[in-house]
């Protein structure tokens, strides 16, 4: 266990509980047997980590956040399943993160350098990629798949096993029930796609080439009038290496509950 100076005297830490080095532990925690906090993590006040679960290093979370907990699942048994955090993520005030549920894989994960404001909620099973961001109050329902880079504004809930695909944006206060295709910028209850996300892409690198291609493989999807199969023949076609188009062509042959249009 991580030295004694670094967890306050309030805090209730489980000596089965694998603690890394220099890991802070504020007033009044409650840590469970089977978490693992890697080194250098933070845990403010009234923070409350329970079941399977693995916090990366650097990790911040901030106080009255609760990780761990049983899935809100009517067929959960108390099976031993996990959360999974990467590095670098910044969890901020009563933001709740259950663990999976066995049908759904066992597991909740989340990737590195992500940020989850203010009482954000991660349902079973979902699986978040590296660098997302969720704003205030933003839901997901359970086996949720959140792409890397992905944006999602405050006060919006997104159906249970809908996928939101990479560098894309959801504008607050919407309902997502469909998928999200990549670089796309979708807003509304129900959500409708209303462009591409390209002060996103421009923040995470991508050039205006990129850009511009992005754009043109959105016009076939979006505005073409043709079939989804058709459309995705007609990007395979005509953009038959190009990694960004093949990521979305990919995203759309993999999509169970169709697309936002």
């Amino acid at each position: 266990m991580a030295s004694q100076s670094m967890i306050h005297p309030s805090a209730v830490i489980d000596p089965k509980a694998r603690v890394g080095k220099d890991v802070q532990i504020g007033p009044f925690c409650v840590v469970g047997p089977d978490v693992v906090l890697d080194d250098r993590v933070q845990l403010g006040s009234h923070v409350v980590i329970e079941g399977h679960t693995e916090i990366g290093s650097e990790t911040k979370v901030s106080s009255f956040v609760a990780i761990g907990q049983p899935p809100q699942d009517v067929n959960y048994a108390g099976q031993p399943t996990r959360v999974v955090l990467g590095k670098h993520n910044d969890i901020r005030e009563f933001v709740t993160i259950h663990r999976g549920t066995e049908k759904g894989g066992g597991l909740t994960q989340m990737g590195d350098g992500c940020m989850l404001m203010a009482y954000c909620h991660i349902a079973h099973d979902c699986r978040i990629g590296d660098h997302v961001v969720m704003a205030n109050a933003a839901t997901l329902a359970g086996h949720v798949e959140i792409q890397d880079h992905a944006v999602i504004g405050g006060l919006t809930a997104i159906h249970q096993f809908a996928r939101v695909g990479r560098n894309s944006f959801i504008g607050g206060a919407s309902a997502v029930s469909m998928d999200v295709v990549p670089f796309a910028s979708a807003a509304g209850n129900r959500s409708r796609v209303t462009g591409v996300n390209v002060v996103g892409m421009r923040r995470s690198g991508y050039s205006e080439d990129d850009v511009r291609l992005i754009r043109a493989a959105h016009r076939v999807i979006f505005r073409s009038n043709l079939r989804l199969e058709e459309a995705i023949s007609q990007l395979e076609r005509d953009h038959p290496v190009n990694p960004n188009v093949q990521c979305i062509v990919e995203f759309l042959q993999n999509s169970q509950r169709g697309i936002c249009r």
